[in-house]
């Protein structure tokens, strides 16, 4: 029970942070920029309590998928529209002065990933992979959690050969599919002087490579690094999986190939996995997350930040609104595609979950 409750706190805390920076970018810029915001709601759907503070109603919704900053005049859209009776609503201001309100969130969302990268590097330094034969991560459900093996356990040797880097561990444990190997081991924390244990078990093999695999990863270390650095990491960090997050786009577009989504259902139950691992994997899984909010909305999908940035930069082009009529069927459009992909990602998660796959780590053996 307190392991659920802790899992459940942690999807909260990453989910709401997430949601509420975004909107938090819509509502300060508009604010800013002279325009009346009716509501800002953390969830969507009714009200479940708030308050009410100026002109502006704050509360919190039933449904904890998102949020909204409801702009004064924001819900007639289009060219047809009567004329805005009060200068401070959203479409009496020219197209220009409503993009940074609409890029503003998204915007708060790459920030956010931006400090939680670069808290990250500062606070645990700069991860890479130790070559040294010392387990850093046990899979469930693979081998090496049947037989025992723990996290930090040094391999000495597989079948009495001796081994000390992790490329000649992976390399004999490859080689071994479907065999029986015995492991020594030198136990987490013992003394070097201290008698090895003998571990027994099977690598299973991969049917994608034909390699044997018994579920381990090696050990994390991690470089300390200054304040500068750190905030030169986090920036390569962030324009690093945008640009990857692009490129695997395009390339599945390419080749006319489903790409691997995950929905709520599948980021919360990695969210919660991130969680019992540590402090630092739990920030970092955050600011990823934080990031694919930010450039999904950059997508010129209706419904979409993006999808009103576009409008907003054709009304600059052709110097009139986009009629209402085009909105409103590109809307409708657009909620579809967005369902579509939440009915498909939410479908996968499941498949995922039923199927028993973890996530694929680097350096699995």
């Amino acid at each position: 029970m307190i392991s659920f409750l802790m899992g459940s706190a942690s999807v909260l805390i990453a989910f709401g942070l997430v949601i509420f920076v975004h909107e938090f970018g819509h509502f300060i810029v508009a604010k800013k920029s002279g325009v009346k915001v009716d509501r800002f709601s953390f969830g969507l759907g009714p009200e479940l309590f708030g308050f009410t503070w100026g002109e502006t109603r704050y509360c919190v919704a039933w449904i904890p998928l998102g949020g909204e900053v409801r702009m004064a005049g924001e819900m007639d859209p289009g060219a047809e529209r009567a004329a805005p009776r009060d200068p401070r609503e959203f479409f009496a201001k020219p197209w220009y002065r409503r993009i940074p309100i609409v890029v503003a969130g998204p915007a708060m969302n790459y920030l956010l990933a931006f400090l939680l990268f670069s808290l990250v590097f500062f606070a645990w330094g700069n991860p890479s992979l130790s070559p040294d034969a010392v387990v850093g991560d046990v899979a469930e459900g693979f081998p090496a959690q049947s037989a025992g093996l723990r996290p930090g356990d040094r391999v000495l040797s597989i079948d009495g050969l001796a081994v000390a880097q992790w490329k000649d561990l992976a390399q004999a444990i490859h080689e071994r599919a479907d065999r029986p190997v015995t492991l020594e081991v030198r136990r987490a924390g013992t003394d070097p002087a201290a008698a090895a244990v003998r571990v027994q078990l099977t690598p299973r093999r991969d049917p994608a490579t034909g390699h044997g695999l018994i579920g381990i990863t090696p050990l994390t270390v991690y470089e300390k690094m200054g304040l500068w650095a750190s905030f030169r990491q986090g920036g390569f960090q962030t324009v690093f999986w945008s640009l990857h997050t692009l490129d695997y786009l395009k390339d599945r577009l390419v080749r006319r190939e489903k790409p691997e989504l995950s929905g709520p259902v599948g980021i919360a139950a990695v969210i919660s996995k991130s969680a019992r691992s540590g402090l630092q994997d739990y920030i970092f899984l955050i600011a990823m997350i934080s990031l694919g909010i930010g450039l999904f909305n950059l997508f010129p999908i209706p419904m979409l930040d993006g999808g009103h940035l576009m409008f907003y930069l054709i009304e600059g082009l052709v110097r009139r609104p986009v009629s209402r009529r085009v909105v409103q069927t590109a809307n409708a459009v657009g909620l579809s595609v967005l369902l579509g992909i939440l009915v498909f990602a939410t479908y996968s998660d499941i498949q995922r979950l039923r199927g028993g796959d973890a996530p694929a780590a680097t350096g699995n053996k």
